[in-house]
């Protein structure tokens, strides 16, 4: 038996996804017929031309409106077995995948709902797709923290499956600070903790993510390199960020990909990776992020092994589990 051709992308991990944001058009259609849904759009070809953003909050217009499809644990289920379909085509090995709760309770869609249509999908990752996933539920900064907190407490009370929480959604105007008691409650009882900072915002905010959330991880995080001092400390400490350059330039945080800060924070020793966010809505899966970034900066085959094994380092696994993906990184760096 012949064995496989090696792939021209290394393994990594994905760890800045939104499921939400991975609801390709033709499924949206599919769902909303499903459910009785009238979309604003006559197909999904009509609805991708409309992925064209302005700037954040565009984007997030859009992105909520869509959400309306989603009502059931099986759409759920549909939605995370979809993107976890592509993400094997992109060489993830590894996926942690952050879900909006209250982007859904909001519309009176049942939390069970939500959290079992997705986990009932990530239970089977590893078996279905080759991919180990882990679970973050994301608050949204626009909204009351105290709702945020007692969002929490019920996926808490209810045993959700969740390793951690993150922070998302309109950055400006709502400063990290704002969440303090929220971030507190997680790691109180051992949750990890992410929070997107410096994406439209300044690196103020990846400093107070850092300081009063205990923030863990850093998502975006473009801002970093308006602060030589934050640029050295987050070096030194080895944060995690977790960088989407294509998403930056679509949404127009970023002029043009060759602009982009990604070689500067590299260079700066930096612990990066890059990933997709919304990748239907950016026109771009992590896959296609490589490839992008690989030709916008020239980068060599041990620098695109050195991000995809900073992915790993980055994420929330055991450490035993980091080294034998890492492994894995290596053999493909050597081109085994």
């Amino acid at each position: 038996m012949t064995a496989p051709a090696p792939s021209s992308r290394p393994p990594r991990a994905e760890l800045h996804l939104h499921l939400e944001g991975t609801l390709e058009p033709d499924l949206a259609f599919e769902l909303a017929a499903r459910n009785g849904v009238r979309l604003p759009y006559p197909d999904p070809a009509s609805l991708r031309g409309a992925y064209d953003f302005q700037d954040l909050q565009s984007f997030l217009d859009l992105y909520t409106a869509n959400m309306a499809v989603l009502r059931s644990e099986a759409d759920f289920a549909d939605l995370t077995r979809a993107y976890l379909t592509r993400a094997a085509r992109a060489e993830v090995r590894h996926a942690e995948i952050t879900f909006d709760p209250q982007a859904h309770l909001v519309r009176g869609v049942p939390l069970a709902a939500v959290v079992d249509g997705i986990a009932g999908v990530l239970e089977r990752s590893e078996t279905d797709f080759g991919i180990s996933t882990l679970l973050i539920a994301a608050f949204h900064r626009d909204r009351d923290p105290a709702d945020a907190l007692d969002v929490l407490e019920r996926l808490l009370a209810t045993g959700a499956p969740i390793v951690g929480v993150g922070l998302d959604n309109a950055e400006v105007g709502y400063p990290p600070g704002l969440f303090q008691d929220v971030y507190a409650r997680a790691e109180k009882v051992g949750l990890r903790r992410t929070a997107h900072a410096g994406e439209e915002g300044p690196a103020s905010n990846i400093r107070d993510a850092l300081d009063l959330l205990h923030a863990e991880r850093i998502d975006h995080g473009i801002a970093v390199v308006q602060d030589p001092a934050l640029v050295a400390r987050v070096a030194a400490e080895q944060v995690p960020f977790t960088v989407c350059p294509v998403s930056n330039v679509r949404l127009r945080a970023v002029p043009a990909l060759a602009e982009h800060p990604l070689p500067a924070m590299i260079e700066a020793g930096m612990l990066v990776s890059v990933n997709s966010d919304d990748p239907p809505y950016f026109g771009a899966y992590v896959d296609d992020v490589d490839d992008a970034v690989t030709a916008a900066f020239g980068l060599t085959r041990d620098q695109r092994a050195a991000l995809a094994a900073a992915s790993f380092r980055g994420s929330f696994l055991p450490p035993e589990r980091v080294a034998a993906y890492l492994t894995e990184v290596e053999a493909w760096r050597a081109g085994a």
